[in-house]
C-alpha cells in the first residue's frame, strides 16, 4: 500500500503518519524506515542484520544502522557510540549521540577516533514506540497526528487493516490536507533520533552506498579504461575520471578531469567531483533569483497522469497531457486563458459548460475563457493530448475547481 503525503514536511511527519496507520492495525507492529536513494547489493547480510535489528526494537529501543567509515566524508551525519555499553540482544551498542554532516577537518577527526559511524538514516522501531517519541519530542505533530488519525479510523470499531476511513468526502479531504499542510517540517533525525536517549546501533556488516550524490555512483556503477561513467547520448574525447549522464540531447566532452555533468530536459549541472555536494547552492540562489525552475519540473506527476511542458512563451504554453485510464481531472474554469485540446492518442470525454461529448484521436476541441470544463479518460489505455493554452497568464495557479476526486481544495 502506498501513503500519499498531501504536501512534504521532511521525515519526522512521514514517518509519524505511517506510524499511526501501521499502529492501529497493531501496537506491536515493527516499522523499518530506509531512504530511497541507498544501493545495498548483499540482500542476505542486510537482512541478517535487520533480524538483529528488529531483537531490539522489540525491547522498545529505537534501532539504527551505523556505516563504519572508511574515508574522511563530509556529505553524511555520524553517530557516536558509547565506550562501552551492555546491551541485550548482543551486537547491538548503545548511542552516544548523532552529529549533523562535518567539515572535513572534523571528519578526519571522527575517523581517526575509531568511535564514529556513518548515519544510513535507517531505523527500525516499533510504531507504539515511535509514536512515544514523537509525543515526547514533538507534541505539537502527535497532536496532529491524532486528529488525522479521528478521521481516517472509525475508533468504535475493531482495528482492522479494512476498518481504514477513505475520505472521499471533499470536506474531509480538505481537512486532512490542511491539517497536514500546517505542520512544521522536520526529519526524523533532528526531532527524535539527535534527541532521545532510548538508541541502539547496529554496526552493519552489509555493503552499503548512498547515492545522494552524483560522485556517488562511482561505487556502484562499472567505469570504462580511463575511468570514466558515460551514459545516455554522449561523445567523449580523452576525459579521466568523469561521470556525465545524458538525455535525448546530444553531450560532448572534451578532456575532463574529475568532473560531473548531468544533462536532464530542466537543466544541466557541470561540477568537480569534489564539489557536487554543493548543488544545493544552485536550488539557493535560483530562489534567491525567483526562478521557478526549483519548483517546477518540465513534466509534472499529477494524481490522474502526468503533464510535460513543451513551450511556453509570453501568452501561450503548449503541453503534452496524459490521463490515466478511468482518470479524470478536476471540473474547473481558467479566468486569463483559454484551451485547445488535440487528441493524440486514446478518446477523450469533454465536459464544457454541462456539454458532455467525446472527441477521438486526431480530433480537437476548444475551450474558450472563463468556461466550466472537464477532461476524463473513459477508455482503458492512456489517454494523450495536446493542449496549447492562450491568454495574458498563463500560470498553473489560474485555476478555479469545483469538484475533484483528488482531494484537491474546491473553489
Amino acid at each position: 500500500q502506498f501513503i500519499n503525503e498531501p504536501v512534504g514536511r521532511n521525515t519526522a511527519p512521514a514517518v509519524g503518519l505511517t506510524a499511526i496507520y501501521l499502529n492501529h492495525l497493531s501496537s506491536e507492529s515493527i516499522m523499518v524506515v530506509l531512504p530511497s536513494d541507498h544501493a545495498i547489493p548483499d540482500t542476505e547480510k542486510f537482512l541478517n542484520d535487520l533480524r538483529l535489528a528488529i531483537q531490539g526494537a522489540k525491547k522498545d529501543y529505537l534501532v539504527t544502522f551505523g556505516i563504519k567509515p572508511n574515508r574522511p566524508e563530509t556529505g553524511y551525519g555520524y553517530i557516536k557510540v558509547a565506550r562501552s555499553s551492555k546491551t541485550k540482544p548482543k551486537g547491538l551498542i548503545k548511542v552516544d549521540r548523532f552529529f549533523e554532516k562535518p567539515d572535513l577537518k572534523t571528519a578526519k577527526r571522527y575517523l581517526s577516533d575509531g568511535g564514529y559511524f556513518w548515519n544510513s538514516g535507517i531505523f527500525i522501531f516499533k510504531t507504539s514506540q515511535i509514536l512515544s517519541e514523537i509525543k515526547e519530542h514533538l507534541p505539537s505533530l502527535y497532536r496532529t497526528l491524532k486528529e488525522i488519525e479521528s478521521i481516517l479510523f472509525d475508533s468504535s470499531k475493531p482495528k482492522k487493516p479494512d476498518k481504514l476511513n477513505k475520505p472521499n468526502k471533499h470536506n474531509e479531504c480538505n481537512k486532512l490536507n490542511k491539517l497536514y499542510s500546517r505542520l512544521e517540517p522536520i526529519s526524523i533525525d533532528y526531532g527524535i533520533m539527535e534527541r532521545s536517549q532510548n538508541i541502539l546501533m547496529a554496526p552493519a556488516k552489509f555493503k552499503w552506498s548512498d547515492l545522494g550524490s552524483w560522485a556517488a555512483l562511482d561505487e556502484i556503477i562499472e567505469k570504462d579504461k580511463t575511468g570514466n561513467i558515460l551514459k545516455g547520448n554522449t561523445i567523449d574525447i580523452e576525459s579521466q575520471n568523469s561521470t556525465v549522464f545524458a538525455g535525448d540531447r546530444l553531450i560532448a566532452t572534451i578532456g575532463l578531469k574529475d568532473m560531473v555533468v548531468v544533462d536532464t530536459p530542466d537543466a544541466t549541472l557541470v561540477s568537480p567531483k569534489e564539489r557536487v555536494q554543493e548543488v544545493r547552492k544552485v536550488v539557493e540562489a535560483l530562489r534567491q533569483a525567483d526562478r521557478e525552475e526549483h519548483l517546477i519540473h518540465k513534466t509534472v506527476e499529477r494524481p490522474w497522469g502526468s503533464y510535460t511542458v513543451l513551450e511556453k512563451g509570453d501568452r501561450y504554453k503548449i503541453k503534452r497531457v496524459v490521463l490515466k485510464p478511468g482518470a479524470r481531472l478536476s471540473l474547473q474554469l481558467h479566468r486569463r486563458r483559454s484551451e485547445h485540446w488535440v487528441v493524440v492518442s486514446g478518446v477523450a470525454k469533454v465536459t464544457r459548460e454541462g456539454e458532455t461529448y467525446l472527441v477521438h484521436t486526431n480530433e480537437s476541441t476548444y475551450i474558450p475563457i472563463n468556461t466550466k470544463h472537464r477532461l476524463e479518460n473513459p477508455g482503458d489505455i492512456f489517454l494523450q493530448i495536446v493542449e496549447v493554452q492562450n491568454g495574458d497568464y498563463v500560470e498553473e495557479d489560474d485555476i478555479e475547481r469545483f469538484a475533484d476526486d483528488y482531494g484537491r481544495p474546491i473553489t
